[in-house]
């Protein structure tokens, strides 16, 4: 298998091409600081790791920005710190600021040279608005949980992307799902028979905003960068 052999990309954004896990970090540190506390960053993403998916599950229609603001509700929860409205609305609103990764952007024009490039993530649009300002590519179409009405890794957003594409003349065999999360991307996507790449920009190290996976998973290929990924295709002509 090459990456030749395909021409449609299906890119999950946060995580992948949008530093979640720093973005989540920064806003989390505001809202502490707002009240004389502090915490160590990798138990907070763990902590959300936890809450995120659960929140979900339990409201698959909400809108991310509505949804990360319950998410704080239960982190306040258990690390019993304050939670009130401005702290929601805050939270929910950073999606926008969460910076991309360096490379994102430059990885994305090339890869544009070669394939079609389609947005697959947990967020409602007017928060993907924010950071494909960050992206700086056209993409050729957006698929969110706000359209879907459910979240990653539920196999419906996969079969209903699989819908949109095939309603283009896309068929499955042409798509490369590409994206760094096992728990929310990985596993949904070879369960709904794609070939995938996994972006691995933690290198291997566990933990972070992204659950840990139970059962085996093993994507067709693996690089530590999208811009890895770009250079990796160039090189194949």
């Amino acid at each position: 298998m090459r990456l030749r052999d395909f021409d449609v990309l299906t890119l999950d954004c946060y995580g992948t091409l949008i530093d979640w896990e720093t973005g989540i970090l920064e806003a989390l540190a505001r809202w502490l600081a707002r009240y004389g506390r502090s915490a160590e960053p990798e138990g907070l993403l763990q902590l959300f790791a936890r809450h995120e998916p659960a929140q979900q599950r339990e409201t698959p229609r909400m809108p991310y920005a509505e949804l990360l603001g319950r998410v704080l509700l239960r982190l306040g929860r258990e690390l019993a710190v304050p939670v009130d409205e401005e702290d929601r609305r805050a939270f929910g609103a950073s999606v926008g600021d969460w910076p991309a990764f360096p490379d994102s952007p430059t990885a994305l024009a090339r890869l544009k040279r070669h394939y079609r490039l389609f947005i697959l993530s947990n967020v409602d649009r007017r928060s993907f608005a924010g950071s494909a300002k960050r992206l700086g590519v056209a993409f050729d179409g957006v698929f969110t949980a706000e359209d879907i009405g459910s979240y990653k890794p539920d196999l419906r957003n996969f079969g209903w992307m699989l819908e949109r594409l095939a309603e283009r003349g896309i068929a499955k065999e042409r798509i490369l799902h590409t994206a760094q999360s096992l728990f929310h991307d990985h596993v949904p996507a070879k369960a709904a028979g794609l070939a995938t790449c996994w972006i691995d920009r933690r290198q291997g190290c566990p933990g972070g905003a992204t659950p840990t996976v139970s059962v085996a998973v093993v994507p067709d290929f693996r690089f530590p960068t999208l811009l890895a990924m770009a250079e990796a295709r160039e090189a194949e002509g």
